[in-house]
Order: C-alpha cells, then sequence, then structure tokens
C-alpha cells in the first residue's frame, strides 16, 4: 500500500521538476528578431547522430548554415523539420555555436512537438517540429550550427 506521504512527495518532486525545465521565454521577456527553418536527419542506435542544413531571416536577409548534433539515448531513423523564431540576437555572428535545450521538450501525438535551446552566446530559438519515422529520445538534446 502507497502512503500519502509518499504521494504528496512525488507530486511535490515531480512540481518541482516541472519548474526547473520551464521555457525560458516563459522566464525572460524577448521579442523574437528573426525566423529560423531547420532540416534534420536523425540516426541513432545508443547514442543518435543528427545532420542536416537550415536558415535563419535576420535583419531582412536569409543565412544558411549547417547543423550537426549528438544525443544520448536516441533509438531509430527520423527526418526532422523544424520552423521557430530566435531571440536575443544582435549581431548575426552571434547566431552560430552550440545549443542545448534550455527548457523542457515537449512531443505531441502525430510527431509534432516544441523545444527552447539556447548557445553559449545567450541567442534562444524557439523550435516548433514535425518528425517522421521511429524515432525515441531519452537524453538531452543539442545540436552545433555552422554558418556557410
Amino acid at each position: 500500500m502507497i502512503r500519502p506521504s509518499r504521494i504528496l512527495l512525488s507530486l511535490a518532486v515531480a512540481a518541482a521538476v516541472l519548474l526547473a525545465f520551464t521555457p525560458i521565454q516563459a522566464q525572460e521577456r524577448y521579442d523574437p528578431v528573426g525566423r529560423i527553418s531547420i532540416e534534420l536527419t536523425d540516426v541513432g542506435i545508443g547514442i543518435g547522430f543528427s545532420t542536416g542544413w537550415g536558415s535563419v531571416r535576420f535583419h531582412g536577409r536569409n543565412h544558411y548554415f549547417t547543423v550537426q548534433g549528438l544525443s544520448v539515448g536516441d533509438v531509430g531513423i527520423s527526418k526532422v523539420s523544424a520552423v521557430g523564431h530566435v531571440y536575443n540576437l544582435r549581431d548575426i555572428r552571434d547566431f552560430p555555436g552550440t545549443y542545448v535545450a534550455a527548457g523542457a521538450g515537449l512531443t505531441l501525438a502525430g510527431g509534432i512537438g516544441g523545444v527552447t535551446m539556447r548557445n553559449q552566446r545567450g541567442v534562444i530559438i524557439n523550435l516548433q517540429s514535425v518528425q517522421a519515422g521511429v524515432s525515441l529520445n531519452l537524453g538531452p538534446q543539442g545540436f552545433t550550427i555552422y554558418m556557410k
């Protein structure tokens, strides 16, 4: 039999975890300064590898880039198309870098999901994605952007 105190403790821990992983945009207020689109192919058996390309529209110009990333706990092959907004970007030279998940990822039925990511220069991207294929991710998410 489960004791009521254990249930309350479990609920308190779950609430603390959800608050700790609240997306950045809910904690800090930024206006979007650009739009981003990314196409990724993800292949994984234990350790996943992602590769792809994309563009960011900033100050009326499209800037193109490549993407490479690793994740732990990936199993399967999937193709991900993502679009979103860019925040806290003052100079396009701050855009490339390593982005890590800055908020809890969310995946809905049909492979639709979203994640907030931040690079080492404080640039934030908020992505909404549509995923095709079969994939299971149990670990942290991140990738590195290289300008073309």
